[in-house]
């Protein structure tokens, strides 16, 4: 699925409580994290729920892996997955998931926390694309 799609699908949900339930699905459908990769090192601060990011460089895109312990949480941790996973870094620096977020209608219906959350995610998404591209263009002696 890519952002159009789950805009669509967004978008044929009647009211809140279908998207809500539609967000919990598509988090419960996450690919599982390792116990071993939950520790403080991948914990995302920011998040009032627990979260763990893992981002591993593979073939000059970034694999993502999260998870948290909250349901909705889980949820925009699906949405981040949909539209940063599998990308180049280029690619992740260059997309701005705000206005996705607000298309959503997310920006309207999650909690500021959440909210906060949702893009210290981001922010930590987009910290190891800028890495992993400065490591790529380093010359290797």
């Amino acid at each position: 699925m890519d952002l159009d799609e789950l805009k669509e699908h967004f978008e044929l949900l009647d009211g809140w409580e279908e998207r809500y339930r539609y967000l919990i699905d598509l988090g419960r459908k996450l690919a599982p994290m390792p116990d071993a990769d939950k520790n403080e090192r991948t914990k995302v601060e920011g998040c009032m729920s627990q979260v763990w990011l893992t981002a591993r460089p593979e073939d000059g895109r970034l694999r993502l892996c999260a998870d948290s312990d909250a349901a909705i949480v889980r949820g925009l941790i699906a949405v981040l997955m949909i539209a940063y996973d599998d990308k180049t870094p280029a690619e992740i620096v260059a997309l701005d998931v705000g206005p996705v977020f607000d298309e959503l209608g997310l920006g309207q219906h999650v909690s500021m926390n959440r909210r906060n959350g949702f893009f210290a995610m981001v922010g930590r998404i987009r910290a190891d694309a800028r890495r992993l591209a400065c490591l790529s263009a380093s010359p290797i002696t």
